[in-house]
């Protein structure tokens, strides 16, 4: 008995022991051990991290299927598939991890209209995960691209806080927002492009700095940012990012993926932003940053089809609430002179798609349309406005003799927008008549890329545009791409046109705030500008796992006929006209990508230009044009604990500002001023993080002066000759009237905040 009962339990602990196993494993990159390493055996509690020697290892593992997932800071996460079994319990592994950047091969689609990868790019792109606006989280991607190199969101209004996207010293309206290569952002939402997309959905943001006209036509001249949504199948089932400040700002990202049967999936994303506490640090009696209260509902669909064709419509609508002003005002106060206030009522919807046709060639359908409406006050000014924009475009992909990709388009715009000002208006002084403005915009476009062998790619291209009131418009472009046969040194250099017509009064909301009146100057015809680019590109490795990366660019743009704003000439007016004479905007940036033992991680950039204009023989520097800019984020994970530390931060020089008049006492030139951030993260590795930091480290702020005659914002007080000029009073010195517009850097002081976000696969 006693022998029976021994070789039962033999059996059963030789049988206890075939029910587990082993992993283990070496971890390297470039063939040398990698330390620090984190191992993560999914859907358990197994977690590991690798010595010096790069090794690691789990016991008793249940036999089966599991997956195991690397990661190390800098460097791409890998996942693996391990199976054990009675026949094999040990698994023994060695794993490579390659550096981010340089297996850097993202597909990009915003330089050529086709997907391509990032290095094979003839055109330069920047590329910004999700993830790189984390490092300082914000409510609206209009404040997460401040971080990005000769990228500046530009506020234009001390009261509203609307603004624009500057890149390289050109200002908002040559910019164009795309949101999954639609251009679904221009004229009246120019000031809104960038706020209420649910973050939770981006998936990557393309920058491409440069003219872009050939391809997308007008307003692409300063560059093109495209927001490109994730895909409905490969995006998380369910994401949430919820954020508060000590300003007691409340933002809301949702987001979430459902199947419709077998031939559709659909993710909903949802951004909710809340703040209604109105703050007035510099006691000017006006609030210091602008209240709002906003939703935005973002719908994606991807529809399956035979032979693998593409077919995805989204929809967005987004309806914002937002006001500033004097502290005691409110809605009953509204375009009334008895209190001041700035209110603006914004309902936006948008359709975008893309349909693949079913022949045989590479042919896709898109479109978009978009309809904005604003009801808006600006103390006892009415602006109501709106604009209603459908876009259809059909694109043609050929390969000839592997060596030649062709692309080919028509496209068709059509544009109407109507206001209450002087923008829509015909006919004498004595006999006004409101009218709309309806513009249908035809164009075509061909593009040749040309692989000359497999170091050097030559792309040309060349559009024509049909504007109805300003004739035909043609924009050729011409680039140029060398690398090494290591992809380690890449040389691109470009020469294009570009080209821009104005819907001014929409672009400028200098023109609807304060006491300036609007003036046009002849027939405003469209500008022309010519733009030449070197870009250079340098990877360095070394043996130790450490990467530097050197991304160098020139740039020259030359314009003629441009559209200036003049604050100068007159101050109580915005004289808008062509410039008789030209204008340049040139210079040089460079961004730095650095790894350092795995675990820091380093970006900054810097851009040095010069930006003017030429009349009557005089250089003038635009107003709010900076000659210098520098931007930082530097991360660092800590070896243990699942910590990540984040310091982000900009630096921007001098800029001439506008000033009410020769008496005005206020400094021509803003000075050095810097915005820095720190970020404190925990990642619990089950979908879970919490973060926390403290926004404006140095608490900086514009002038308390920065609104002119605050307390007298209806100008009860102020008096004028009888040219409407203000004269001096011993009330009023300076001879200034209201005035919002001197405006260079937010007026949002120090504040902390603490978030989390969750996410499940």
């Amino acid at each position: 008995m006693t022998k029976t009962l021994f070789f039962f339990l033999t059996l059963f602990s030789f049988s206890c022991l075939a029910q587990t196993g082993r992993i283990e494993g070496v971890i390297e990159s470039e063939n040398n051990p990698l330390e620090f390493a984190t191992i993560v055996l999914l859907n358990s509690e197994y977690v590991s991290a690798t010595k010096a020697d790069g090794k690691f290892s789990f016991e008793n593992i249940p036999l089966g299927r599991h997956q195991l997932r690397v990661s190390l800071i800098g460097l791409q996460d890998k996942t693996l598939t391990v199976v054990l079994n009675e026949n094999v319990p040990t698994a023994q592994l060695k794993i490579q991890l390659i550096a981010s950047e340089s297996a850097l091969d993202e597909v990009v689609v915003s330089g050529t209209m086709k997907e391509v990868s990032k290095k094979e790019s003839a055109v330069p792109i920047e590329v910004y995960s999700s993830s790189f606006f984390q490092a300082c989280p914000a409510p609206s991607m209009f404040e997460s691209i401040q971080n990005v190199n000769g990228v500046r969101p530009q506020l234009n209004c001390n009261v509203c806080n609307t603004g624009d996207i500057h890149i390289n010293g050109l200002e908002g309206p040559y910019t164009m927002v795309l949101i999954d290569g639609m251009p679904i952002v221009s004229g009246l939402s120019t000031v809104y492009g960038l706020t209420g997309i649910p973050q939770s959905l981006i998936e990557r943001v393309e920058i491409v700095k440069g003219p872009a006209s050939t391809l997308y036509g007008s307003e692409a001249v300063g560059g093109i940012i495209n927001v490109i949504t994730k895909n409905p199948d490969n995006a998380p089932l369910f994401s949430a990012d919820i954020m508060g400040t000590s300003w007691l700002e409340l933002n809301v990202d949702l987001g979430m993926k459902m199947q419709a049967g077998n031939k559709a999936s659909t993710i909903v994303g949802i951004n909710y932003f809340n703040f209604n506490n109105p703050v007035d640090n510099n006691g000017d009696n006006f609030t210091d940053v602008t209240l709002q209260n906003r939703i935005s509902i973002f719908n994606k669909w991807n529809f399956k089809r035979k032979d693998n064709k593409v077919f995805t419509l989204a929809g967005r609508y987004l309806h914002e609430d937002r006001w500033g002003g004097e502290m005691q005002w409110s809605k009953e106060f509204r375009g009334g002179d008895q209190i001041y206030g700035e209110s603006i009522y914004t309902n936006r919807w948008e359709a975008i798609g893309l349909y693949q046709l079913p022949v045989k060639e590479t042919v896709n359908f898109q479109f978009s349309a978009n309809g904005h409406e604003q009801n808006s006050v600006y103390g006892t000014t009415d602006f109501q406005a709106s604009q209603y924009i459908g876009f259809g475009q059909l694109t043609w992909h050929k390969e000839l003799h592997q060596r030649h990709q062709l692309l080919g388009g028509i496209a068709l715009r059509y544009t109407y927008y109507d206001d209450n000002t002087t923008a829509t208006s015909t006919g004498d002084s004595a006999n006004i008549v409101n009218a709309a403005s309806k513009i249908l915009l035809p164009g075509i476009f061909v593009q040749d890329e040309f692989s000359i062998n497999t170091q050097n790619k030559l792309l040309v291209g060349l559009r024509y545009d049909y504007n109805q009131t300003h004739g035909s418009i043609l924009s050729p472009r011409l680039n140029y791409k060398w690398s090494s046969f290591n992809q380690k040194h890449i040389v691109r250099m470009s020469v294009g046109n570009g080209y821009r017509v104005a819907n001014i009064f929409t672009e400028d909301h200098a023109a609807l705030t304060g006491a300036r009146t609007v003036e046009f100057i002849g027939k405003i015809s469209p500008e022309t500008s010519w733009n030449a680019n070197v870009n250079f590109i340098k990877k360095i490795y070394s043996k130790k796992n450490n990467y530097l990366g050197i991304d160098a660019s020139v740039f020259y743009t030359y314009f003629n006929n441009q559209i200036i704003a003049d604050y100068d000439t007159d101050p109580n007016k915005i004289i808008y006209k062509n410039l008789s004479e030209h204008s340049v905007s040139q210079g040089f940036s460079v961004n730095l990508d650095a790894i350092i033992n795995g675990n820091i991680k380093a970006l900054a950039g810097f851009t040095a230009m010069d930006v003017y204009f030429t009349e009557n023989g005089d250089k003038i520097t635009p107003v709010l044009t900076e000659k210098f800019s520098a931007v930082w984020s530097i991360s660092y994970a800590f070896k243990k604990g699942n910590f990540k530390l984040d310091y982000t931060g900009s630096l921007y020089g001098p800029m001439r500002l506008p000033l009410l008049g020769p008496l005005d006492d206020r400094d021509e030139y803003s000075p050095w001023w810097s915005i820095q951030n720190i970020q404190v993260t925990k990642d619990f590795r089950n979908g879970f993080e919490l973060y926390g930091g403290i926004k404006n480290l140095l608490n900086y702020t514009p002038p308390v002066n920065s609104i002119a005659r605050s307390h007298d914002p209806f100008d009860e007080n102020v008096d004028y000759d009888q040219n409407g000029q203000v004269v001096p009073t011993p009330e009023n010195p300076n001879a200034l009237s209201f005035d919002p517009t001197y405006v260079y850097a937010p007026n949002q002081g120090i504040r902390a905040y603490v978030g989390f976000r969750y996410l499940i696969n």
